[in-house]
């Protein structure tokens, strides 16, 4: 494969990881509403929720499945009361 050829695929990889993150990003909006979160507050819950995988997991290295977004989303119900409806 010529470097050419490498590079526009890189390009529509790069492309490509933009948009799924921008639909993880939707995804985990949808979810933190229905979770309770107010439509005004998303973007916190949101800030909120990233930092809460530190708080709820700390250093571990591990797969994040639905039991564990649970979990984060519960504890941050209980650290950050006021995102909720």
């Amino acid at each position: 494969m010529e470097s050419n050829d490498l590079k526009g695929a890189l390009e529509e990889a790069e492309i490509e990881i933009e948009e799924i993150a921008m639909q993880l990003a939707d995804m985990l909006g949808a979810a933190l509403y229905f979770a309770g979160v107010k439509k005004e507050k998303l973007p916190d819950a949101v800030d909120a929720y990233l930092q809460g995988i530190d708080d709820t997991f700390g250093d571990e290295d591990g797969e994040m499945g639905f039991e564990e977004v649970i979990k984060v989303i519960e504890n941050l119900k209980k650290s950050h009361p006021k995102l909720f409806k």
